[in-house]
């Protein structure tokens, strides 16, 4: 047979299996579409109406979002996200490459016990972890005491989540609630790498640190790419945590700390349901230029040669 006719073979092939596969991927992706509509597609349209109208309805173009800029609140709130953010992100890509290159190199029976205790925390709903660090948080009856003391100089809980300790306290509930999710993540990753890359790698005399950063670390890109693009709009939409720590510290933590926060109070105090939506639109266009950042230096979508 000429290689031509193998070549149309193949062709035809292709064709008649096309059609099939892609009713076969709309199977998965149906039952997903009502929930992207009603949760997510249809409430953004709801939150571009009011963030460009007034309570009347009539068009307001850009006032909504100057006002709230003005408002004294705006700015403070944002820095504290922010911040919480940064330092998050910079956790996660150090700590969570890191374990993960550490325990597929080291491929066994211990590793797979550590990738289950690293998943615990996780496994918790984020208002139960922020109960457990209220108490891991008061140097009265804290385990971790003794730090608190020498190290944040704090002997009552009001001095532990002091302005300053925030956000790199929501960082540190942050991380401990959802990288041991994201470890296993990249640990699957990392077993899509063929193990004769290693083996050629070990034969040119890499060692082991060698073969983790210039090996196994450039072909997991697009898996930090996505942790990245994932936390990094979580991030923006912090609420959970401040709110709770603000209602068990009695208001020494302002209830507009974040900027969904500060949504929130406009919303709900003052029923500026317009303003609100703007804030929620800027946290929407902040997320977006984020992950469009992303994508495109690291090449998320590309296809693979």
């Amino acid at each position: 047979m000429s290689s031509s006719a193998i070549t149309s073979d193949i062709a035809g092939a292709t064709l008649r299996r096309g059609p099939r596969r892609s009713w076969r991927g709309a199977l998965f992706v149906l039952p997903y579409l009502p929930f992207l509509i009603v949760f997510g597609i249809a409430p953004t349209i709801y939150a571009l109406d009011l963030a460009f109208t007034n309570v009347n309805g009539g068009f307001e173009a850009f006032h909504n979002f100057v006002r709230t800029y003005n408002d004294f609140r705006f700015i403070n709130s944002f820095k504290h996200v922010l911040l919480y953010t940064t330092v998050w992100l910079v956790a996660l890509m150090i700590f969570v490459v890191g374990l993960s290159l550490l325990l597929h190199g080291r491929a066994n029976r211990v590793s797979s016990t550590f990738r289950f205790l690293f998943y615990i925390p996780g496994a918790l709903a984020g208002a139960a972890a922020v109960v457990i660090w209220l108490f891991m948080l008061d140097p009265t009856v804290s385990p971790a005491g003794f730090i608190l003391k020498h190290g944040l100089h704090a002997d009552e809980f009001a001095q532990s989540i002091a302005a300053q300790n925030l956000p790199y306290i929501f960082a540190m509930i942050a991380f401990w609630t959802g990288a041991g999710g994201w470890i296993v993540v990249m640990y699957g990753a990392l077993n899509t790498i063929p193990h004769e890359l290693e083996e050629a790698a070990r034969i040119d005399g890499a060692g082991p640190i060698a073969i983790a950063l210039r090996v196994k670390l450039p072909l997991i890109k697009k898996w930090i790419a996505y942790m990245l693009i994932l936390s990094f709009a979580t991030g923006t939409q912090l609420f959970v945590e401040p709110q709770i720590v603000q209602n068990a510290s009695f208001g020494l933590v302002p209830d507009t700390w974040s900027a969904n926060q500060l949504a929130y109070q406009l919303a709900f105090r003052y029923a500026d349901f317009n303003g609100a939506a703007a804030i929620a639109v800027d946290l929407l266009v902040i997320g977006l230029i984020g992950a469009v950042i992303i994508v495109t230096r690291t090449g998320l979508f590309k296809a693979e040669d």
